[in-house]
C-alpha cells in the first residue's frame, strides 16, 4: 500500500517538516482491511525522502497506490514498474475519482468511492486487466472505518518519519454539507462518523503518545458541533490533545471558539474562497466586496483571540472575480489580520470531480496541463473569464509578493510571537509555499511574454506541450522517469464532456 505525498524526491525545508504529516487516512484504512482479509501488507507513506526504487524492489502480488492528480505521473511510473514484474496494480484517491478513464490505461483496477466490499472484490479477483483496467466505485462513502487502534502500526510508521511536528490524521465526517461547484465533495452526502468511534480514537492516542497532535481531515470539521465536542470533552481531558481542523467561518461563533480553545484546538483553516461568492460558508449572506472583506476580517481576528494559528484559504481566478479589486481586497484583509497565513489556490478543473467542470469543458475553457502541475498552485487549467493571462499573473505575483514580503513576514511574527505558530508561518513563507511560488509564477509570467509556444498553449490555440513542462516532470521524477509509460504526460482533457455526450446519445437511442 503506497501513499504518495510529493510528485518525486523532495528537498525543501517545509517538505522535510510537514510531508509525513500529509498522510491520508484511506490508504491506512485499505491496508487494515487487507490485513483483516488475511493478507500480508507492507504500507509505505512516500514523503520524498525515501529511495523509492529501493523500496519498490521486492516482489509484490498486488499494489494499491493512493494518488492526488499532482502525483499521477509518479503513480503511473510505479504502476508500470510493478506490472512489468507481474503484479496487479490498483489506483485509489482523488486522481482515481477525477480522471478514471485515463487511469484505466495504466492500472488494472481504478477505484472511485471505496468501501470494504470494493476492496474485497479486488482481492478476490486480483487479475491483470489489459489493455484497459476496470473502474469500480461504491454507491456511497463507507458506513464505517477502522479506528486508529486498528491502523496504529501504519500511523506509527509514518509518524516516525516526521522530525518535529507529528500529526495523527483522524476524521469525524465524510462528504460535505456545502455545494461549492468547484469542489470534489460538493455532490457527496455529508455523513458523520459515530461519536463513539471518535471518542475511542482519542482515548487510544492518549495511551500511545505523551501529547498527541491530531489533524482532522474532514472537508468541514464541526458541522454537528455540539454532539462532536461533547464526545471529545468526555473522551479525554481538555487540553491533553492538540487539534488542527479545516472549518467554515459560518460554524465558528464566539461561544464555539471558546469551547475549541478549552479543548485544545491550536489551528483552524477556514475557507474564505471569494469576496463575491460563497457567502454561506463565511456567514456573510449577500454581502460582497468591501463589506464582506470587513466582516470576514473581523471574524478571523476573533478566531485569533482563541486559536494561535489561522490559515485563510482563497481560490483565485473564479468567474466572480474581475479587475484589480479582488486582489486589492485580499491585501486589505491581510492588513487587518496581520497574524493570518494566506493560502492561495488557483481555480483548477479536476476532470470529473465537480459539476462546474462539465460546464467549463463545454465552454472550451479547460486546458490540457499535465497532471504533475495540477496541484492548485503550479497551473490554472481554466482560462479566466475576465482576465487575460498576463494581467492575471501580474496580479497574482503582486499579491503573492505583498503577502510574503519581509514586511508581512515581520508583521506575522510580531502579531504571533516567536512560538510554534510564528515558526511555522516563517518556514512556510521562506520555503516553497511563499518565496518558491513567487519565483515560479515569475517564471511563468516571463514565458507568457517571451515564448510563443507557451502563450499559444495557455490561450488554447494548441495542445502541444511546451518543453518547459516536459523537462520539469523529467527532472522531478529523476530515476523513475524511464518508467513513465509512453503517453503518460498526455490525456483527454475533455473526457468528462465526451463521456457526458456519449451517455446522452445512449439515452436518446
Amino acid at each position: 500500500m503506497l501513499d504518495l505525498i510529493p510528485q518525486g524526491p523532495a528537498t525543501s525545508l517545509w517538505a522535510r517538516v510537514m510531508n509525513a504529516n500529509m498522510a491520508s487516512i484511506m490508504p491506512q484504512v485499505i491496508a487494515t482491511w487487507c490485513e483483516q482479509q488475511g493478507h500480508t501488507v507492507r504500507y509505505l507513506c512516500y514523503t520524498g525522502f525515501e529511495d523509492l526504487l529501493a523500496e519498490m524492489a521486492p516482489a509484490r502480488d498486488l499494489v494499491f497506490i493512493a494518488s492526488f492528480t499532482r502525483t499521477a505521473p509518479l503513480a503511473y511510473a510505479v504502476s508500470n514498474y510493478y506490472r512489468q514484474r507481474g503484479a496487479v496494480t490498483v489506483l485509489g484517491g482523488p486522481h482515481a475519482r477525477c480522471f478514471p478513464d485515463d487511469a484505466c490505461r495504466y492500472f488494472d483496477y481504478v477505484l472511485g468511492l471505496t468501501d470494504k466490499n470494493i476492496v474485497a472484490e479486488v482481492l478476490a479477483h486480483c487479475a491483470p486487466q489489459r489493455p484497459l483496467g476496470v473502474h469500480l466505485s461504491a454507491p456511497r462513502q463507507p458506513a464505517e472505518l477502522p479506528g486508529v487502534a486498528e491502523r496504529w502500526k501504519f500511523v506509527a510508521a509514518t509518524l516516525a518519519k516526521a522530525p518535529v511536528v507529528k500529526i495523527v490524521p483522524l476524521i469525524a465526517s465524510l462528504g460535505c454539507p456545502y455545494t461549492c461547484s468547484f469542489c470534489i465533495d460538493s455532490t457527496i452526502d455529508f455523513q458523520p462518523v459515530p461519536v463513539e468511534q471518535v471518542a475511542a480514537d482519542l482515548r487510544f492516542l492518549r495511551s500511545k503518545l505523551k501529547r498527541p497532535q491530531v489533524g482532522w481531515q474532514d472537508p468541514n470539521f464541526g458541522v454537528r458541533f455540539d454532539e462532536l465536542m461533547d464526545a471529545i470533552e468526555e473522551a479525554v481531558p481538555p487540553g491533553s490533545i492538540e487539534y488542527l481542523a479545516e472549518s467554515s467561518l459560518s460554524l465558528l461563533t464566539e461561544p464555539r471558539l471558546q469551547r475549541l480553545q478549552r479543548l485544545g484546538f491550536k489551528a483552524l483553516l477556514p475557507g474564505i474562497e471569494s469576496w463575491y461568492d460563497l457567502g454561506n460558508k463565511s456567514k456573510t449572506g449577500r454581502r460582497t466586496g468591501e463589506q464582506k472583506m470587513a466582516q470576514v476580517a473581523e471574524h478571523v481576528n476573533l478566531l485569533l483571540r482563541y486559536v494561535p494559528y489561522v490559515q485563510a484559504n482563497f481560490v483565485l481566478g473564479l468567474d466572480s472575480d474581475e479587475g484589480a479589486e479582488p486582489f486589492e481586497l485580499t491585501k486589505r484583509f491581510l492588513d487587518r489580520c496581520p497574524a493570518v497565513f494566506p493560502a492561495y489556490s488557483l481555480l483548477t478543473a479536476f476532470g470529473e470531480a465537480a459539476p462546474l467542470n462539465l460546464e467549463l469543458q463545454r465552454a472550451g475553457r479547460v486546458l490540457p496541463f499535465p497532471f504533475f502541475f495540477m496541484d492548485n498552485n503550479k497551473s490554472m487549467n481554466v482560462r479566466p473569464l475576465f482576465y487575460g493571462w498576463t494581467e492575471f499573473y501580474d496580479r497574482l505575483i503582486d499579491l503573492s509578493e505583498y503577502s510574503f514580503s519581509w514586511r508581512s513576514i515581520g508583521r506575522r511574527l510580531r502579531a504571533q510571537g516567536v512560538g510554534v505558530a510564528g515558526f511555522m508561518n516563517l518556514i512556510r513563507a521562506i520555503s516553497s509555499e511563499g518565496f518558491g511560488r513567487i519565483k515560479y509564477h515569475r517564471r511563468i509570467r516571463a514565458m507568457l511574454e517571451q515564448e510563443l509556444p507557451v502563450r499559444r498553449f495557455f490561450e488554447g490555440e494548441t495542445s502541444e506541450l511546451p518543453s518547459f513542462y516536459h523537462e520539469a516532470v523529467r527532472a522531478k521524477l529523476g530515476a523513475l522517469w524511464p518508467l513513465l509509460p509512453e503517453g503518460g504526460l498526455g490525456y483527454d482533457h475533455l473526457a468528462f464532456l465526451h463521456k457526458s455526450q456519449a451517455q446522452r446519445l445512449t439515452q436518446l437511442a
